[in-house]
Formats: structure tokens, sequence, C-alpha cells
């Protein structure tokens, strides 16, 4: 079934001044920040904002972060920003901004990274790659539960995992280091077999994290049968 509750997407606007409402530790490195957005139009599950900031003398340091709310969730979206040391933005959010706290925001943005509904999907992640695809996860749990979605999703350590306490029975987990105790899952990177099930049927496949991990993620994709148009990639820096 396609276009499941259609949202009305406009042009994104110019540069708005967000005010942070909320910021949950998501893991040791990864933190999620809500914003309320006074020019909020709703976004389509995939797109990403552009963040920001000034310093006094001008100069301005820019990064954009997937959205990972639901466009149901009126005049506020969530972002989820892992921390890189070397960054010029993310060092500043985890270890500076506050509730309350003020960011330039400008977006919604991107077009083909989008779901908008198709079934059955596939989504497949690399460690903060999960963000644009909780998006799609929490949109249709709250339109259309009954819709078959499954997320695949790869992190390094044991507590790395994003989101962990949403993820779900839609959830697959494999972790590339270091299990939990007593974890009787897949471990080590993504393979076919741990693709081959989610992925049988899927009309259409969302991959996103590092450049390694898309690259080997829809080759398996490929491998197991999928048309090359049904797999839509997005791509960070290294992130695991």
């Amino acid at each position: 079934m396609d276009r499941l509750s259609p949202v009305e997407q406009k042009a994104p606007g110019a540069w708005q001044i967000a005010t942070v409402t909320a910021i949950k530790d998501e893991t040791p490195m990864v933190k999620s920040f809500r914003f309320a957005l006074p020019m909020w139009i709703p976004h389509l599950p995939g797109q990403h904002y552009d963040v920001r900031l000034t310093d006094p003398d001008g100069y301005h340091a820019q990064r954009s972060y997937s959205v990972a709310s639901s466009p149901l969730d009126e005049g506020e979206v969530e972002l989820t920003i892992d921390r890189l040391d070397d960054g010029e933005v993310s060092p500043y959010f985890h270890d500076v901004v506050e509730v309350g706290d003020q960011v330039e925001l400008r977006g919604p943005f991107t077009s083909y990274f989008v779901w908008h509904g198709e079934s059955p999907v596939l989504l497949v992640g690399g460690g903060s790659g999960v963000a644009p695809l909780m998006a799609m996860l929490r949109h249709k749990r709250r339109t259309m539960p009954e819709l078959d979605m499954r997320l695949v999703y790869s992190v390094r350590h044991a507590d790395d995992v994003i989101y962990a306490d949403e993820l779900g029975d839609e959830a697959l987990l494999t972790y590339t280091r270091e299990p939990p105790e007593g974890w009787t899952g897949h471990t080590g990177h993504i393979d076919a077999e741990l693709l081959r099930e989610p992925a049988e049927g899927a009309r259409l496949a969302f991959v996103c994290g590092s450049n390694g991990f898309v690259e080997t993620a829809s080759g398996l994709l490929l491998e197991l049968g999928m048309d090359p148009a049904t797999i839509r990639t997005e791509r960070f820096g290294d992130a695991g």
C-alpha cells in the first residue's frame, strides 16, 4: 500500500530561530534534541534540517542532521546528533546547549531519501544512520502500524544502540564488536543471512550509514535480488 497518511510538503524556508525544548542522552556519544520552530512545516520521513552556529566574529559552522521525529509532532522536530570530537558543531551541542537555548535551523530538505508509505519496506542502518529510519518507523507506528516495515540495525558495542527503548519487534540488531551479556542474536557485520528474510518481498529499501556500511549493505541487497532502483542510500562520514 502506498501513500499512508499523506503529509503536505511545502518549500523549505529561510533560517529561523528554534528553541531547544528537550534533550535526551541516547548513548555516551549521542544525544537527541527537540526543537520548537516558529515557522514549522511538516517534513517527510527521511528529510533533514541544516543547523548553523555563528561565533561573535561572524564565522558560521553548519551541518545537516536527519529528522528522527514523525511529522505528526506538530511544531517540533527531533535531531539526533553524534558527537565527533574534531567536529565544529556536535561538541557544542553535547557540551554547551541546554533546554531553552536558541539555535538557527533551516529545512526540511531532500526529496530522494523519503518514505511515502511503500510496503513492504526494509530499513538498514549503521550507527547514527538509524536517525532518518527512526522517523519512518515512528511515523509508520502512528499512522498504519500494520504495514510491513523491518529495521536491520548494526552497532559496535552494547551501549551504542540509539533509541534502545523504541526499537521493538520490527528491529533486528547485530553487534560488530561487543554484544551485551547473554546476547544470542546476530554478531559481526551485516551479511546476506541477516538480510535475507527481512529483504524478501521488500518493495523498497532505505540504507543509511557510513560510506563503507552503505556500500556493503546495498551490495548485499543486490546479491539477494533487489532491483537497484528500489534501494535508496544516504551516507555520512565514518560513524560506525
